[in-house]
């Protein structure tokens, strides 16, 4: 198990290089709410289970508060052409979404497997 290092997205501008940072290393997107309890416990099973890197490309984790920034969750979901959910990850590798989910049906095993399927 590895602790996650998580950047906070703010702004669209930031989400808008997110796709060129994806052709470097895969880059991992958390939506979470901290009004939902939901959201709370996937993010706790992602930060206790999470592996270390997959490779020498590594990842990025980006952590996005919906509660105070919901206009950049709604572009997230504009420009990746993903329904917004609550929680969700989202998974860029290479200028493509390779994995999105939420709620419950975020785990680790689906998240690593979309990224060897990627590479």
């Amino acid at each position: 198990m590895m602790p996650i290092h998580w950047t906070d997205l703010k702004s669209e501008v930031e989400v808008d290089g997110l796709l060129e940072l994806s052709n470097l290393h895969p880059v991992l997107i958390l939506k979470h709410s901290t009004r939902c309890s939901i959201s709370s416990m996937v993010l706790n099973r992602l930060e206790r289970e999470a592996p270390a890197p997959m490779d020498a490309r590594g990842y990025h984790a980006f952590y996005l508060d919906l509660i105070q920034f919901r206009s950049v969750s709604n572009w997230i979901a504009q420009k990746f052409g993903v329904e917004h959910e609550s929680p969700q990850v989202i998974v860029l590798d290479r200028g493509k979404v390779v994995y999105q989910a939420s709620h419950t049906a975020i785990h680790w095993d689906d998240i690593l497997e979309s990224l060897s399927l990627s590479n």
